[in-house]
């Protein structure tokens, strides 16, 4: 059965997990503090919410040892993802990123959606940054294909609840989403929730078996759908 969505992860999935912790991470954390001590006058929000979160100092450069902190820990923290944010804006916008997918996903997306699937993103990323991933990206300018984005702010990526929230803000039923995704933990959630599934396997060789359709790369999913 055709499904009516198609729900993606990013890392692993449409995108290399390196680009973003060898790209992505290492831009941000190198102009952390420059962008802090050039802009503290326009990051007020940002600055209350890491003192209110960890009890940080009123003085910036306390703000910023503590986001350095957490940036060097990955941890996923509101005040951190919305000033990474901005700076991965800056670096899209000069042109120094580019955002990677896959080669096979452009084409993909665009087959399924004149396909009339309508296809959304839930990544750990904030939506902003989703956003500029696909907005830059190398194969162009991808958000049009997209419904909509959800991030962690709908819940953990490892529970069925969260699931069962964006089937019910697309208000599509569950049975006729599939999501797609490298971590079995998510699919495991994802099918808890009655979605159907399929795991990418971007390196090394696909399993024998699993609980759960495999595909090495989009082109395997739904070939069958022609634009």
């Amino acid at each position: 059965m055709i499904p009516a969505a198609i729900l993606t992860d990013i890392e692993g999935t449409t995108s290399s997990i390196a680009f973003v912790h060898s790209v992505l991470f290492p831009y941000s954390r190198a102009r952390m503090a420059g962008y802090v001590r050039d802009h503290a006058g326009d990051l007020s929000e940002i600055l209350d919410a890491v003192r209110a979160e960890a009890g940080a100092a009123p003085d910036p450069a306390d703000c910023i040892a503590q986001l350095e902190r957490w940036h060097d820990e990955d941890r996923k923290i509101a005040p951190l993802k919305t000033l990474q944010g901005l700076i991965w804006t800056e670096g899209y916008a000069s042109g120094e990123l580019k955002g990677h997918v896959y080669p096979d996903v452009a084409a993909a997306l665009h087959r399924w959606r004149a396909a009339g699937i309508a296809l959304y993103v839930y990544s750990s990323g904030s939506v902003a940054a989703q956003r500029l991933l696909f907005g830059h990206s190398a194969a162009g300018d991808l958000n049009p294909l997209f419904a909509g984005n959800f991030d962690t702010a709908v819940g953990g990526k490892r529970e069925a609840a969260s699931y069962r929230a964006i089937a019910a803000a697309i208000a599509i039923p569950a049975e006729r989403i599939l999501f797609l995704s490298d971590i079995a933990e998510e699919l495991v959630a994802a099918q808890a929730a009655g979605m159907a599934v399929t795991q990418l396997v971007r390196e090394g060789a696909l399993p024998e078996s699993a609980p759960w359709p495999l595909a090495a790369s989009f082109a395997e999913i739904l070939g069958e759908v022609a634009a």
